[in-house]
């Protein structure tokens, strides 16, 4: 799979770490963030992952920055993206179940990497049930014109 990742100057770290943990699986990792700790603007990262992940250059996209929040919130403002931010396994394997989200954000200050690789485990290998499910989606779909 390739797996757009992107960050902000507080996750370099917490990347690094996740990035070699998708490598070990076998992954093609793309790597969209920033990879100094001087203080930069995490929707700049958001927007270039979002695109990956809309044009298709990237399977999926995986964002992280202090909390996961405003990262998330930056990429969901991109048409076509469904970015959940997790702080723990359930809510990322519902999100791609009942959502089929497409970018996963979480924070690296509020999760360990253990966990980390953990939420990125069960969001990676859970399927979209489709359904009533893509009814929904497309609802959510719809609000963005």
């Amino acid at each position: 799979m390739k797996i757009a990742i992107g960050n902000d100057h507080v996750a370099v770290e917490m990347k690094e770490k996740i990035v070699e943990y998708l490598n070990s699986m076998g992954h093609e990792v793309i790597n969209f963030g920033t990879d100094t700790l001087e203080s930069c603007d995490y929707p700049i990262y958001a927007k270039k992952v979002s695109q990956a992940v809309v044009e298709k250059s990237a399977d999926c996209g995986i964002l992280i920055c202090g909390t996961g929040v405003g990262i998330s919130i930056a990429a969901n403002k991109v048409d076509g993206i469904r970015c959940v931010v997790c702080s723990e396994p359930y809510s990322a394997k519902l999100s791609k179940e009942h959502n089929n989200s497409n970018i996963l954000a979480f924070g690296a200050r509020v999760v360990g990497v253990e966990l980390a690789k953990m939420i990125v485990d069960e969001w990676l290998n859970t399927e979209f049930l489709g359904g009533r499910h893509q009814d929904r989606v497309n609802m959510i779909m719809d609000i963005e014109g």
